[in-house]
């Protein structure tokens, strides 16, 4: 298994997290704030350059007004 960082499914993570932003009418500025981050962090996710984990996830997921469990189902839709 290659490391998940670089794997398509985890590019495919950093594209749709840049998607929600995007729809929820967001700057990487403004996440960031909401975050308590630099817009850096924000950057650096969305371009795959930096590995969130869960926790982080889920912070980032409130800050978009979603949640995990809506990220996951938009990640592997089900059949």
């Amino acid at each position: 298994m290659e490391k998940s960082i670089y794997s398509a499914e985890y590019q495919r993570l950093c594209t749709l997290l840049r998607e929600s932003r995007l729809e929820a009418g967001l700057t990487q500025a403004q996440v960031a704030e909401r975050l308590q981050v630099p817009q850096s962090f924000v950057s650096k996710y969305e371009a795959g350059e930096r590995r969130l984990d869960v926790v982080e996830l889920h912070h980032v997921a409130v800050a978009l007004a979603t949640n995990v469990q809506a990220v996951v189902e938009r990640l592997w839709p089900t059949s």
